[in-house]
C-alpha cells in the first residue's frame, strides 16, 4: 500500500494510493490503486491517525491481517519516504507535503 500525501493549508490528498504485492491487496477489496482525499485537520495528521482512517475507509475485509490495536500488524514494513518508519518516529510521524508511505506486507504462506 503506498501513500503519497500532498499538503494544501491543512488538507492532505493522497495521490496513488497502491497496493504491493504479497497478498495485501486483498485485504483491499483487490484493488492495487486508489485516489482519495484526506478530510482536513486543525493539526497536521500522523501515522496513527491515517492507520485508522485507512481502516474505516478502504480496509474491506480481515482488519486482523493489517492492523493491530492502534498500529500495523507485525510483519508489515512501513517506510517513509523510503526509510523504516522506526526510525521516523512509528505512530508519531507527522505527514509532510510530498511524502511517499508504503506498507508492505512480509507474511505469506508456505
Amino acid at each position: 500500500l503506498t501513500l503519497i500525501v500532498c499538503q494544501n493549508s491543512h488538507v492532505y490528498y493522497i495521490f496513488d494510493l497502491s497496493l504491493c504485492s504479497g497478498g495485501a491487496e486483498l485485504l483491499f477489496n483487490g484493488v492495487k490503486e486508489h485516489h482519495v482525499t484526506l478530510p482536513s485537520h486543525s493539526e497536521p495528521w500522523d501515522i496513527k491517525q491515517l492507520l485508522v482512517w485507512i481502516q474505516q475507509n478502504l480496509l474491506k475485509e480481515r482488519p486482523e491481517l493489517f492492523v493491530q490495536g492502534d498500529s500495523v500488524r507485525p510483519g508489515i514494513l512501513v517506510l517513509i519516504n523510503d526509510a523504516d518508519w522506526e526510525l521516523m518516529g512509528e505512530l508519531d510521524y507527522k505527514l509532510q507535503d510530498q511524502d511517499n508511505i508504503v506498507f508492505i506486507s512480509t507474511l505469506h504462506g508456505g
